[in-house]
């Protein structure tokens, strides 16, 4: 498949209902200037996977993105990056150019990002997937002011969630789940208690509290049950959703990690798992989509559209050693 094309574009309203849409086109209503329904009070731009190396010229790809995102005829007035920012400095090789990876990061923001932006902690942007120092090291490299925090704007409420936790909390080696620890889900609780309920509320996490896709990114129903790993889609879904579900003002959750895309609206929540910039780790499409991020429209109602878009990107060959 051509990368440049369109693999997956979507645009919904928020429904009542519950539904599972992948690839879903609704005309949108409350346009600014309309009097005849909410009115658009915010348009944000929603990048994670970004995965920036040095390798496949990940860098000019990363700034390819940036440039189509701030040529849009309708612009965004935010950039939210949603973790999985850097290539890889979980790993023990990783970590050994985690500088490398950070440097290039940091020198594609300066140079071609003119859009303020938030940022939130992926898996692969913890240091030796240290639950501690490794995420100390990642608010450190990216001027975070915690591993999670909120912010209000334009009549919204944000909350950027941690939603990486290392097997070594439990006594494990090696891997993570998609959850909350204990002392940031209890955070999360008073902060929900605290925001008006006249305030719509959009949850930012890495990996998706709840989503379709995870159940297609690979053979998870070859033993005749489907089987979604717990590093693939929280664990804790159950828990989040029963505290979503006592906060009418929760209505938008965003999150990537799965490099797919996908709209799942549940009991009010609108999930939106909104692909990768780099696709299939700058190596083309992954699955059915290409190399991608998402518009997204917020509405003085708490309504949203979430427009997943591709950007023009062609894969560059490794070259061989000594090249």
């Amino acid at each position: 498949m051509n990368p440049h094309e369109t693999t997956s574009r979507r645009t919904m309203m928020a429904s009542g209902a519950a539904a599972m849409t992948m690839g879903m086109i609704a005309p949108a209503v409350g346009q600014p200037g309309s009097s005849d329904g909410p009115r658009r009070v915010m348009r944000l731009a929603h990048l994670t996977d970004v995965h920036v190396q040095p390798e496949r010229d990940a860098g000019k790809g990363f700034a390819t993105c940036l440039e189509h995102v701030q040529s849009q005829q309708d612009p965004a007035s935010l950039i939210i990056f949603g973790g999985d920012n850097v290539m890889n400095v979980d790993s023990q090789e990783g970590s050994e150019r985690a500088d490398v990876q950070i440097g290039l990061w940091q020198d594609v923001l300066k140079q071609n990002c003119s859009l303020p932006h938030r940022t939130i902690i992926g898996n692969h942007d913890i240091l030796g997937m240290q639950p501690v120092d490794g995420k100390k090291w990642a608010v450190d490299a990216y001027g975070l002011p915690g591993r999670y925090y909120d912010w209000s704007q334009s009549g919204w409420h944000f909350i950027a969630l941690d939603s990486t936790s290392p097997n070594s909390l439990r006594g494990g080696e090696g891997g993570y789940k998609g959850m909350l620890d204990d002392e940031q889900f209890q955070w999360l609780k008073k902060r929900l208690e605290s925001i008006p309920s006249s305030r719509p509320i959009c949850i930012i996490s890495h990996i998706p509290i709840l989503s379709a896709c995870a159940y297609f990114d690979g053979e998870n129903e070859k033993n005749m049950d489907w089987v979604v790993p717990g590093s693939w889609m929280h664990i804790d879904a159950r828990r989040l959703k029963d505290l979503f579900h006592a906060h009418s003002n929760v209505k938008l959750c965003l999150s990537g990690h799965m490099h797919l895309a996908d709209i799942v609206d549940y009991l009010g929540v609108r999930y939106a798992c909104n692909g990768a910039v780099c696709g299939s780790w700058w190596d083309g499409n992954y699955h059915e989509f290409g190399p991608g991020y998402a518009m997204i429209d917020l509405y003085d109602d708490g309504s949203t559209t979430v427009d997943f878009q591709n950007y023009p990107w062609t894969p560059v060959p490794d070259k061989a050693p000594g090249s």
